[in-house]
């Protein structure tokens, strides 16, 4: 009787030739049998791949080939069709399949251990008196079709004898007991009325958050092949960052859809020699401040078992502009009307350091190229933002006359009466800097481009402001990933330098690193942090097509004024990462193995060619 090993592995695998995306089962089977070496029988060790879609094609023959007796009896591996007939799209798709056996064989993935859905844990104080439900703003079905906000901080290991996980949990239900309604499900209720009492002439529907303490979800996780300096040592973001945050690939209408989502979800992954803590957090239920004031309050009360040393009032009741229908009816017969699903294109993404020595000297540059000109002063920000913005156009190629803009985010609580700072919930606006790249690029001046920033914030108008809301939720539209891949002259920068990432110790020591997530992850989007240094440093998250990304790694004038430039000689996106992490500069998705483990997926043509070799 043969002794049979197999080993099965079940993921999503995109066609290279059509883009679809399919469900496959990948195994590898091993037999020992007799065979024919030679002119003898021996016993022999048989292996073969095999592999199962879910849509319909015809038998694929001539898969995998197995030398036969002499005399030509008819074998159960025996096919008609000779394996160096077959098309290179069967061929690469063996070479994936091959990929992901190899990987997952390798152990060098991210393996989840558990999950739990942990509930809020008030303090002695009773819960303050909110109501169950809150309504949303425009702010905030606005955000209701994108991704999750993803943010992580990668820390040093901790003292032995330390229960990481269970440490963490516990104090995650704490913070989540002052941030409580996002421990809460979305609820979906069918439109009536037009607001006016008579029957709505059109299907619709309106989504409100249900404080109902049904809990956030803690994933725990290790990557022992993955240590400090494959993620710190390389100038591009290693793809296996993204396997370190929970609910990868899920959109805002996805938790409406099915409450079993969690609007709120953490995942501790332990490395070999550190520890990485992250979250995700549904972008219709708040903005970064709030996602932020949580992560602080939860590394405060982790590392001080007193508790919160200062604990700011909170408000969960939602601020809406005068005349504003509550709750906001949208113009759809069901929530999966709202969803689009849109595959990102190839892009990389790096981590670009700015000393505060070399912000000053660009501020100091563009206000002084602005001397006599401008009347207000142009900020730290903003000539960075537009130094940035000058060599990403410059790295593009675009034509003179091709118009390009930069969407840069503009915090409305402390601009807009009535809301408080401990607003939680999504209270962003944003300002807007139009020109055509000549214009920014044809004189050379860092300054001009400042100063188109600088006035694009100074336009902001509260009245105005309430004017477009007022607008958007008589007719709720929304935007997806899509419109802005269309949009190739384009900035978006995200977060705030303000907000307190590297003052997030929660026990044994300051963060190493920062990163983000896979949510959102196109060309053209930008995430400033704090520098970890402090003193005015800023960090910038730089996402952009590879060969783009590659040219402006290699630009000079960014480079020189970053502390980061000495990570980009030759222009090559390359670090301390090994190529088994760095990705070998190539855009991938995650999928799981029946063991748990999250296994790259290549996805285009060029990439499964590039790494024949390995096989």
């Amino acid at each position: 009787m043969h002794a049979i090993r197999m080993a099965i592995f079940i993921g999503f695998l995109y066609d290279v030739e059509d883009r679809t995306k399919m469900h496959h089962v990948v195994g590898l089977q091993c037999r020992t049998e007799r065979n024919w070496t030679g002119g003898s029988q021996k016993n022999v060790s048989v292996c073969r791949v095999w592999s199962w879609f879910n849509e319909p094609r015809e038998p694929r023959r001539g898969h995998f080939r197995k030398k036969t007796p002499p005399s030509h009896t008819a074998h159960p591996y025996r096919k008609k069709k000779p394996y160096s007939t077959q098309s290179t799209h069967t061929i690469e798709r063996k070479l994936t399949f091959w990929l992901l056996l190899r990987r997952s064989m390798k152990g060098g993935g991210v393996k989840i251990l558990s999950r739990r859905m942990v509930m809020p844990e008030y303090e002695a104080s009773s819960r303050p008196r909110e109501p169950d439900t809150v309504h949303l703003t425009p702010w905030d079905l606005r955000r209701i079709t994108v991704d999750y906000i993803q943010k992580g901080v990668l820390l040093p290991k901790p003292p032995t004898g330390v229960h990481v996980v269970e440490h963490l949990a516990s104090s995650f239900a704490r913070a989540l007991g002052r941030f409580y309604p996002l421990a809460g499900r979305f609820t979906v209720a069918p439109v009536a009325n037009d607001g006016n009492g008579a029957p709505s002439p059109r299907p619709g529907l309106t989504i409100s958050l249900r404080c109902s303490d049904e809990g956030a979800e803690v994933v725990h996780a290790v990557a022992p092949g993955v240590t400090v300096a494959d993620i710190t040592g390389a100038l591009c973001t290693p793809r296996v960052v993204w396997s370190f945050f929970p609910l990868n690939g899920v959109l805002g209408t996805d938790a409406v859809v099915d409450p079993s989502l969690p609007l709120l979800a953490a995942q501790v992954t332990e490395l070999a020699d550190g520890v990485f803590v992250a979250m995700s957090l549904n972008h219709c239920a708040a903005d970064g401040t709030t996602f932020w004031d949580l992560f602080n309050t939860w590394s405060e009360i982790s590392r001080n078992k007193s508790g919160i040393s200062t604990a700011p009032p909170l408000r969960a009741q939602r601020w809406f502009h005068d005349g504003c229908p509550v709750p906001i009816p949208l113009p759809f017969a069901k929530v999966q009307d709202m969803a689009r699903r849109f595959e990102y294109p190839p892009v990389q993404e790096c981590s670009i350091h700015f000393s505060p020595e070399s912000i000053k000297k660009l501020k100091a540059k563009a206000n002084a190229e602005m001397a006599g000109t401008a009347t207000a002063t142009i900020s730290s920000l903003q000539a960075l933002f537009a130094h940035l913005w000058r060599a990403v156009c410059r790295a593009r190629g675009l034509a003179p006359e091709q118009e390009t803009k930069l969407t840069l985010p503009m915090g409305c609580r402390t601009r807009i009466k009535g809301i408080p700072q401990g607003y939680i919930g999504n209270a962003v606006a944003g300002a807007v800097g139009r020109t055509p790249v000549g214009e920014i690029l044809g004189d050379g001046r860092l300054g001009r481009t400042a100063w188109l920033l600088n006035r694009a914030v100074a336009s902001f108008d509260e009245a105005g402001l309430t004017a477009e809301l007022a607008s958007w939720s008589r007719n709720p539209s929304f935007r997806y990933a899509a419109d802005y891949g269309t949009e190739p002259a384009v900035l978006v920068m995200s977060s705030s330098p303000r907000f307190d990432v590297y003052g997030n110790d929660f026990g044994w020591g300051r963060p190493v690193a920062v990163r983000s997530g896979a949510g959102s992850k196109l060309d053209g989007m930008v995430t400033v942090y704090e520098d970890g240094g402090g003193s005015g440093g800023m960090e910038l998250e730089v996402c952009l097509a590879p060969d783009v990304l590659v040219r402006l790694v290699a630009d000079e004038e960014l480079m020189g004024a970053s502390v980061g430039a000495r990570l980009a000689r030759g222009g090559r996106c390359t670090g301390g990462a090994s190529e088994e992490f760095a990705g070998g500069g190539m855009h991938q998705s995650y999928s799981y193995s029946t063991a748990g483990e999250l296994m790259p997926e290549p996805q285009y043509e060029n990439q499964i060619m590039s790494r024949k070799m390995e096989v």
